[in-house]
């Protein structure tokens, strides 16, 4: 299993991998699952993919010579594509290519052919976009209401993404809640696991020099883990216990309600057990 997480916002976009592989209990490796295609001044890309490990290796290597042929003029390859929607069209078309080459065999095989994918970026001349792209080669793009994918181990880091992230957020508060959400992640679930990979990019450079990898040593990440851990505590016991004694409580747990009602059994005399 995997965890990874894309952010785009005004100011840029935030992206961060952990490199774990689960093939079962005995055979659990690291591979990167991050890759970044630049050509500083023209284009910023990067990929993160969860999934099949076999799939999403072949795609990621087919993406740099991939093409889609055009009526007129050379075919589109992600190096000179005009846009992020023609760019992820390419990465499309190279998920299609490793269905066609190797869904047959997979299916034989009894495996699912299971990729999916976060691949954003900007192409000078247009704005930054950020695309969740699927098994079968299709995408969605992120929007203002909806600001960040998540791939793979979502469920234990999505609350701090979905109370913290807008558009607006900045880049450094937006590369904290990613940590914060991977930490959430890590400490819920073994099949997640460093080394991190974490690149910020902010918007219009077409090139970014934040590009980090992360590891158990990693002071930061460190005192993320151990801050968040105790921040946590303290708010928990800041709040107060429930009172059953709902007249002198502020905010009372028992409280009378003509709706709902518990679902309770009261065995009779003859019922009970002697």
């Amino acid at each position: 299993m995997t965890y990874c997480v894309g952010i785009r916002l005004n100011a840029g976009l935030v992206f961060l991998s952990d490199s774990r592989t689960n093939a079962g209990l005995d055979a659990i490796s690291t591979f990167r699952k991050m890759m970044v295609y630049e050509k500083p001044g023209d284009r910023f890309m990067c990929l993160l993919s969860a999934g099949n490990l076999s799939i999403s290796q072949s795609v990621r290597e087919i993406l740099q010579v991939e093409k889609i042929p055009q009526e007129h003029g050379d075919p589109i390859t992600i190096w000179n594509a005009k846009s992020m929607f023609d760019a992820v069209r390419v990465l499309g078309s190279a998920v299609r290519r490793i269905y066609d080459t190797d869904g047959p065999a997979l299916r034989n095989a009894g495996i699912d052919f299971n990729a999916s994918m976060i691949f954003g970026g900007q192409i000078a001349g247009e704005a930054m976009r950020l695309f969740l792209v699927y098994s079968a080669g299709n995408f969605i793009e992120a929007t203002r209401e909806t600001c960040f994918f998540q791939v793979g181990e979502s469920k234990y880091g999505k609350p701090i993404l979905d109370r913290v992230l807008t558009p607006t957020t900045p880049l450094d508060e937006a590369a904290k809640c990613a940590l914060v959400s991977m930490d959430s992640t890590l400490k819920s679930n073994l099949s997640v696991g460093l080394p991190l990979d974490m690149v910020v990019y902010e918007a219009g450079s077409l090139q970014s020099d934040k590009v980090v990898c992360i590891d158990e040593h990693n002071p930061y990440f460190q005192m993320i883990h151990s801050t968040w851990g105790e921040r946590l505590r303290e708010v928990f016991e800041g709040i107060d216990d429930p009172r059953w004694d709902g007249g002198s409580a502020d905010h009372p747990l028992m409280v009378g309600s003509g709706r709902y009602e518990v679902m309770r059994k009261i065995a009779t005399p003859s019922e009970k057990i002697v």
